[in-house]
């Protein structure tokens, strides 16, 4: 609280909130390149902790649970691995805390994609631990962030959680990220390519980041590299990670779609994109799409609703060729009639997603069924 002179003489207070702040969140320390997870105990034992313990699915455990119990040889820790069993709720949550406790953790570490990562991220909140984030695959930008999506058995969405802090530290090995399916890269290019017009779109809108308060200026920077990386570079790093090499293109746009998309979206605040994935979550077929995928076709449900011209939707469209990006529900899985669920989806979104109000435009649920069925048949069409 200030006090201020008024024009009488007196003295006014006026009350300064969060909202009225530019506030930055950044990971610890970011870590990236090919063969980086040999450093991930150095690192954790720089960070001071005495009794890690990584939490993996069964996959992840057979690839590389030999490569990182070697990562801590010669460091005197001993990590306990902690089962992951694929979804992350509320109970996975407490079950996994409960076994780190037991283990006197002092640090959780995730290992593995944006599951893992969310529920290793409750741990630690749980807890109030130390937190390193190792993603094995490059689908989407949250382990840079410090929220947690949680689901319930059936995948809907059911909250968001916030950790007190970004993680402290985000280790991101090229060498796995370009072995894993290109699949995963791709949808991570399609997460991050809506970032740029999602931040413009809430600051318009004078929406809040997520930190509560204004982006600073860097976010449009970080942003528009964000972007720009992807055009340039994205259909080469596809083809590299295709062929399962880290070359400089995959580098940078692991960059990209890692490090730039997470500041981009937490800093920055979010839009439609994202907002209608809210009502994706209510969709049974649609369990099978990953993040990257959905935001992808929510950018263009975005652009619809933004009111782009016919020239700037079909240059969408055509990256979206290239890139090999969903351009309709039906590649999302919903193999029925789109008017089916456009409305569901769109009362959903309005009801529940924060964000849907973050655009400089009109909105409203019967707009964004519009937008949806719209969105769709464009890509349906496209040639």
């Amino acid at each position: 609280m200030t006090t201020s002179a008024n024009p009488n003489g007196s003295t006014a207070q006026t009350t300064i909130g969060m909202g009225d702040m530019r506030v930055m969140g950044f990971p610890g320390r970011y870590v990236q390149g090919p063969g980086a997870l040999d450093l991930l105990g150095s690192l954790v034992v720089e960070l001071g902790a005495r009794r890690p313990v990584w939490i993996s699915d069964d996959v992840v455990d057979t690839a590389l649970g030999e490569r990182l119990s070697t990562a801590f040889a010669g460091t005197g820790l001993m990590p306990v691995r902690l089962r992951f069993g694929g979804e992350c709720t509320r109970p996975a949550i407490a079950a996994l805390a409960a076994q780190a406790q037991q283990a006197h953790a002092d640090m959780v570490i995730a290992v593995g994609g944006g599951k893992t990562i969310d529920t290793a991220k409750g741990v630690a909140l749980a807890l109030g631990l130390e937190l390193a984030v190792v993603p094995t695959v490059a689908s989407n930008d949250s382990p840079t962030s410090r929220l947690i999506v949680v689901y319930d058995e059936a995948h809907q969405l059911v909250g968001v959680d916030r950790l007190t802090r970004n993680p402290d530290l985000v280790l991101v090995d090229t060498s796995v990220i370009a072995r894993a399916p290109v699949r995963f890269f791709r949808a991570g290019i399609g997460d991050a390519l809506s970032k740029k017009f999602e931040a413009a779109q809430s600051l318009a809108a004078g929406g809040r980041n997520f930190f509560g308060g204004r982006p600073p200026g860097l976010v449009g920077v970080i942003t528009e590299r964000c972007h720009g990386v992807i055009l340039e570079q994205g259909e080469a790093a596809l083809a590299d990670v295709g062929r399962q090499q880290a070359t400089p293109a995959v580098e940078a746009v692991t960059e990209a779609t890692v490090l730039l998309s997470g500041l981009g979206f937490e800093s920055g605040g979010l839009s439609i994109a994202h907002a209608v994935l809210r009502g994706f979550s209510t969709i049974p077929a649609m369990a099978r799409s990953l993040h990257g995928e959905q935001v992808a076709f929510g950018l263009l449900v975005q652009w619809v609703l933004e009111g782009r011209t016919p020239a700037a939707l079909d240059e969408l469209l055509g990256l979206y060729g290239r890139l090999g990006l969903p351009r309709h529900l039906g590649m999302l899985g919903h193999e029925g009639e789109p008017a089916a669920i456009a409305a569901p989806v769109a009362i959903h979104t309005w009801n529940t997603a924060p964000y849907v109000r973050h655009l400089d435009a009109p909105v409203d649920a019967g707009r964004i069924e519009a937008a949806i069925l719209q969105a769709d048949q464009l890509g349906r069409h496209w040639r």
